[in-house]
């Protein structure tokens, strides 16, 4: 009987999964359990009710669908390019002098990692391309810096603390510029579609200096050190003068200049790579299919982690189960006697870690709900841009590399982004008064 209990026991704390596996697993039981309180509720219609498990499974193959034919394959094209690309930049060297210049920094953040190893210029493009705003740049150089990373893991299926490190402020990555989001609000006609830069900025910076700290703390990383204390300084400096730079502008200026910079940056670095390849006498194009091999066995490798993860999100969407959890979170707020207004905007910020293209559709349906100017409008928006899809990351940069046991990038990336949610309601009620 004792055996017994301790097996029951054992079962519902999911005490020997992962904690990916466990949220996997959580994901699926709560769609169910949503599912079964719905069919249970004598409000809903009797038609509804039929078609509950039905959605939900439709939305299981649709999501499998996406996952392959939206995302993994469409990544091969973009995947194949700059892995090539990433190839003539190591061989020219344009990598390893990226590698030198940040090296005294990333000594201290990444210690596991070798001085001007690749990885760190790799590292470099990818947080550069984020943000910048470039997603489609930022994946592939995320992907090679994550296989770098992984040569130099001692133990293949656990992840190290580098790229524990690198995943973790990848996920809380700051977007210098949310130009999707501006131009999204700019399409329903917002009064000044760029009125949540700045409040996006704050909660990205804040998001990616608790990540930072979160696993410094776990990994003992001196963030004291005086190089590392002159770098983020030197960082907030840089994202103060954005924020001052910016706020200056007019809103047709915003979206033209940050478009004109994001694309003239990207497009300068696939032009030096390419020429410092022809300085350096490196044969370019054998050199971009030697990389481009990689980009597309990448693409193909992904997809099994893709399908997993996209297929439980869909659940836990199609069964309703965030619409309750904030359901619940607006009843307890208001017995507080709090101000309810942001729980309007609460599903971009609950769907936010879980799946990009989800949060993207509840930040719309806000505005078109409670229109793109209002309080809840402009903080759905503030969500939208405020860090990256944690559990998509996860399921995507760990899944390229076998990685089965993710240890603590879950939490922390959770962490970063309780942070970034709880920054984007106090910023929004500061910059939005209603």
């Amino acid at each position: 009987m004792e055996n017994f209990t301790q097996k029951l026991l054992s079962f519902v704390t999911l005490k020997k999964q992962s904690p990916l596996s466990a949220m996997w697993v959580l994901f699926f039981v709560a769609a169910f359990i949503t599912a079964l309180i719905k069919w249970a509720n004598p409000d809903i219609p009797q038609e509804q009710k039929n078609e509950l498990f039905k959605v939900i499974v439709d939305g299981m193959f649709d999501s499998a669908e996406i996952a392959v034919m939206k995302i993994a394959l469409p990544l091969a094209g973009v995947m194949t390019f700059f892995m090539g690309l990433l190839t003539i930049g190591e061989k020219a060297g344009a990598i390893g002098f990226l590698a030198r210049i940040v090296g005294p920094f990333f000594n201290r953040l990444f210690p596991e990692v070798p001085a001007n190893h690749p990885a760190s210029g790799q590292m470099i493009m990818n947080f550069s391309a984020n943000m910048l705003g470039l997603d489609n740049a930022a994946t592939p150089f995320g992907l090679k810096a994550m296989q770098s990373l992984q040569e130099l893991n001692p133990n293949k299926e656990v992840a190290s603390n580098a790229q524990i490190m690198f995943l973790v402020l990848h996920s809380a990555g700051p977007v210098l510029i949310p130009l999707s989001i501006m131009a999204q609000r700019s399409i329903y006609k917002a009064e000044d579609p760029s009125d949540i830069f700045i409040p996006c900025l704050i909660a990205t910076y804040f998001a990616t200096l608790t990540g930072l700290i979160f696993v410094a703390i776990k990994q003992k990383i001196n963030l004291f050190d005086k190089v590392v204390m002159s770098w983020l300084g030197g960082i907030t400096a840089f994202v103060g003068f954005v924020l001052w730079y910016f706020s200056s502008l007019l809103q047709e200026e915003v979206q033209s200049t940050s478009k004109i910079v994001s694309n003239l940056i990207l497009y300068g670095f696939v032009l030096a790579f390419i020429l410092g390849a022809v300085w350096k006498k490196v044969d370019i194009f054998d050199a971009f299919i030697e990389g481009a091999k990689g980009g597309f066995e990448t693409s193909v490798k992904i997809i099994p982690y893709l399908v997993a993860m996209l297929v439980a999100i869909s659940c836990l969407r199609n069964a309703g189960t965030l619409d309750l959890i904030v359901g619940v979170i607006k009843d307890g707020v208001a017995l507080l006697g709090i101000d309810t207004a942001f729980t309007d905007a609460l599903p971009t910020a609950l769907m936010h870690p879980l799946s990009g293209g989800g949060s993207r559709a509840m930040m719309i349906s806000t505005m078109q709900t409670s229109g793109p100017d209002s309080f809840a409008g402009r903080l759905s928006c503030v969500f939208q841009g405020s860090s990256d899809t944690i559990f998509y990351v996860l399921a995507l940069y760990f899944g390229s590399v076998g990685i089965k046991q993710t240890r603590y990038t879950l939490w922390a990336g959770l962490t970063a982004d309780l942070v970034s949610i709880i920054t984007a309601i106090w910023v929004s009620y500061i910059f939005f008064p209603h």
